[in-house]
């Protein structure tokens, strides 16, 4: 005859066994043993390694920085100097100087390597100090619930399509322009003879610097994006804890809490990445503005095609990071009125139920003890719930006070910030206009 004693570590033995079976078709994201450093085939972000691998951006270690940075300087620098200086229109194309593509050409490199250096300095600072799994919140997700683990690992799938479907449309449209491009200019350096071979040397390497500076800026945008659908996810599953009568304030507000620290690292990690790129596509757009209305010329895709195709990546990186905050913010200030709703929720249940304590206490024990009731009785009556009324009145005015999402320098980014922002560049083209129109 076994044992209790024997019959408990029996049982023990088998569960432990049992437990690495379970394990298996679980997710590693939703796995609490998963650690950092482990890179296996299976793992949710080996797509984000693989790009950053590809794109010579891999900061795990020494060999990597340094292919990092010198890749960085090559394509970012070298390449679009040694172009700007080498291209020249070919003789049959000298004829009209304002059809010359090469002003535009050169004013394109500017806003191009300037996004990239932002996106180069905002990533390498982030790999030095966090990691990709620290920048995603990964470690912190096992603190989540199964909606919000399960949401993020989609989320991880799509990211990627908001890169291809920016990147993939303008980077045929670039091909088709530079295949022309080279077709007309020459490339001509001292001491070389310039020919076919030498173009094509060039139309490779601009090609693969373009990829490269833009990849590198979206791929910092994508990252921003991201972030940002986690906080939505998370801000989802706070408000289902509003829900059903076993809600209890103080979770909630540890919850909230929770969020609203990684709203504030998320804000202060990326706002020098926002505020740069907002500088950088303002400048460039009203330089091109001002270059555009100062020639004569018809403009045509040979002339300013890198112009169409700098402004339409811009831009949509740009507003893929301002509609991602917006959205975020906006579900921050919602939590509010959510709160206010089960507070007032709450409060009726509890006087309904008071106004019933006078038809006896047998009656009032019957409705605490029933299972059948609707679950709105059930909502803080009695004192000893966990969600009292002066809890609850507590935990509304904190999320009154405590509404805001994605910040730059304590300016919410909301679609208020948006439509200002609008307007600003709006009212900049005006005045450039009524500038030009006075002086033609």
């Amino acid at each position: 005859m076994m044992s209790p004693k024997n019959s408990a570590s029996t049982v023990s033995f088998s569960d432990q066994r049992n437990e690495p079976n379970q394990q298996v078709n679980v997710p590693l994201l939703l796995q609490p043993t998963y650690a950092r450093s482990k890179s296996l085939i299976f793992d949710e972000l080996r797509k984000f390694r693989i790009s950053l691998k590809w794109c010579a951006l891999d900061h795990s270690s020494c060999t990597g920085k340094f292919i990092s940075c010198f890749t960085f300087i090559f394509l970012t620098i070298f390449v679009p100097l040694v172009s700007s200086l080498s291209i020249k229109v070919a003789s049959s194309s000298t004829e009209d100087d304002n059809n010359n593509p090469i002003s535009f050409n050169i004013l394109v490199q500017f806003p191009v390597s300037g996004l990239a250096l932002t996106g180069f300095f905002t990533l390498s600072r982030f790999f030095s100090r966090y990691g990709l799994r620290q920048l995603l919140f990964l470690d912190g997700l096992q603190e989540d619930s199964l909606f919000v683990r399960r949401g993020y690992t989609r989320e991880l799938d799509k990211a990627f399509r908001y890169l291809a479907c920016i990147l993939l449309p303008s980077f045929f449209v670039e091909l088709a322009h530079k295949i022309i491009f080279f077709s007309t200019v020459k490339v001509s350096f001292p001491y070389i003879s310039s020919g076919v071979p030498l173009n094509s040397i060039m139309f490779l390497l601009v090609l693969a610097s373009w990829v490269y500076r833009t990849g590198v800026y979206l791929l910092v945008c994508v990252l921003f994006r991201l972030t940002c659908e986690l906080h939505i996810l998370r801000f989802e599953g706070l408000h289902k804890m509003f829900e059903g009568s076993g809600s209890d304030s103080g979770i909630i507000f540890n919850e909230h809490l929770r969020i609203r620290k990684q709203l504030s690292a998320t804000s202060h990690r990326y706002r020098f990445f926002i505020i740069a790129s907002l500088v950088v596509i303002t400048v460039s757009q009203f330089a091109a503005l001002l270059l555009i209305l100062a020639t004569n010329s018809d403009k045509s895709f040979f002339n300013s095609g890198d112009l169409v195709v700098c402004s339409a990546v811009e831009l949509s990186g740009f507003f893929l990071c301002l509609l991602g905050a917006a959205r975020i913010t906006h579900r921050a200030q919602r939590i509010a009125s959510v709160a206010t709703r089960w507070h007032m929720s709450a409060t009726c249940a509890s006087a309904g139920s008071d106004n019933r304590k006078g038809k006896g206490a047998e009656a009032e024990c019957e409705c605490r003890d029933s299972d059948s009731d609707s679950s709105d009785i059930y909502i803080t009556v009695c004192s000893q719930e966990p969600s009292t009324f002066q809890t609850r009145q507590a935990l509304v005015a904190y999320l009154e006070h405590n509404n805001g999402g994605i910040t730059l320098f304590g300016f919410a980014l909301d679609r208020g910030l948006i439509h200002t922002i609008f307007a600003f560049e709006f009212s900049l083209v005006l005045w450039i206009l009524s500038k030009v129109v006075v002086l033609s």
